[in-house]
C-alpha cells in the first residue's frame, strides 16, 4: 500500500480472549500521544486498514491496545496475529486527542472504556502530562475484572510519581468483583460515586476531562457533566470536555 511500512510484531500479550496488546518493529514519524496510526492487512486479496491509538511513548516501539468484535474486518485478524508476522503501518500519526489541545487546569480527569485506555497510557509514559498537571484520575470502565488491564504498571506510575495518579476502575458485568464501582461510567458521575472514590472533587475552575472509548459513555457522560455546568472544550470557546470516540470492531 502506497505510503505505508512494515511492521513486525515483536510481543503479543494476551489479557484475556479478545484482549490483546502488541509491540511493532516499525519506523514512525515522531508523534504526539494521544495519537493515532492506521493498520492494515491483505484479506482476500484486498487491504484492509483502520486506525488505532499509539498506547507507547513517542521514544518506544509502537504498541497497540486491541479488542474487536467477531464479525468485524480486521481486528479479528490483527487478534490472531504473533511475533514475527507483519503488519501494514502508516508512519504518520494523526489526531487532535492530544494534550496540546487541552486548555490551562490543576487536574486531569482521563476516562476510559475498554481499548480506550490506550491513548492515555502514551500520556501516563511521557513527560508533559507530569510537568502541567498537579493531580491526575485514570477512570476505566470494562464489563468484566479480567478486562483491567495495565494494573501494575499504572500502580508503579503513581507511586513514581508520588501519588498524583489516582485510579477509579468500572465493571458492569461481573457483581463480584471486589475494589471497584459496579455501573457506568455516566451513573457514577451522576451519583457522585466517582468523585468519592477518586477521593476529588470535580470543579469548574480545577478541572479538565478527556472522555475516550464507547459512543454512548461519552454522549450520557457529557450530559451527566453538563448538568453541573461543564461544557465541551472548543477552541474558539474554551470548555472543560474532550471526547474520541471508540467503536470496536
Amino acid at each position: 500500500m502506497s505510503g505505508y511500512v512494515e511492521g513486525r510484531i515483536t510481543a503479543r500479550h494476551e489479557w484475556a480472549p479478545g484482549l490483546v496488546t502488541v509491540t511493532l518493529d516499525a519506523a514512525l514519524e515522531p508523534f504526539v500521544p494521544g495519537q493515532f496510526v492506521n493498520l492494515g492487512l491483505e484479506l482476500e486479496g484486498q487491504i484492509v486498514r483502520r486506525s488505532y491509538s499509539l498506547a507507547s511513548a513517542p521514544f518506544a516501539r509502537p504498541e497497540f491496545y486491541l479488542t474487536g468484535l467477531e464479525s468485524g474486518e480486521l481486528s479479528p485478524a490483527l487478534l490472531r496475529l504473533g511475533p514475527g508476522d507483519s503488519v501494514l503501518v502508516d508512519p504518520k500519526a494523526q489526531g487532535f486527542f492530544t494534550l496540546n489541545w487541552v486548555p490551562p487546569a490543576s487536574e486531569l480527569w482521563m476516562i476510559a472504556t475498554g481499548t480506550g485506555l490506550a491513548p492515555y497510557l502514551s500520556m501516563l509514559r511521557s513527560a508533559e502530562v507530569w510537568q502541567r498537571f498537579e493531580r491526575i484520575v485514570l477512570v476505566h470502565g470494562v464489563r468484566e475484572r479480567a478486562h483491567l488491564t495495565y494494573r501494575s504498571e499504572l500502580e508503579a506510575l503513581a507511586v513514581e510519581h508520588g501519588g498524583r495518579l489516582h485510579r477509579v476502575s468500572l465493571v458492569t458485568r461481573d457483581p463480584e468483583a471486589p475494589s471497584v464501582l459496579h455501573g457506568r461510567i455516566p451513573a457514577a458521575i451522576l451519583d457522585g460515586s466517582l468523585e468519592s472514590a477518586a477521593g476529588l472533587s470535580l470543579s469548574l475552575e480545577r478541572s479538565h476531562l478527556l472522555l475516550c472509548g464507547n459512543p454512548a459513555m461519552i454522549d450520557d457522560s457529557v450530559q451527566a457533566l453538563s448538568t453541573r455546568g461543564f461544557t465541551r472544550h472548543r477552541t474558539r470557546k474554551p470548555g472543560h470536555i474532550t471526547t474520541e470516540k471508540y467503536w470496536e470492531t
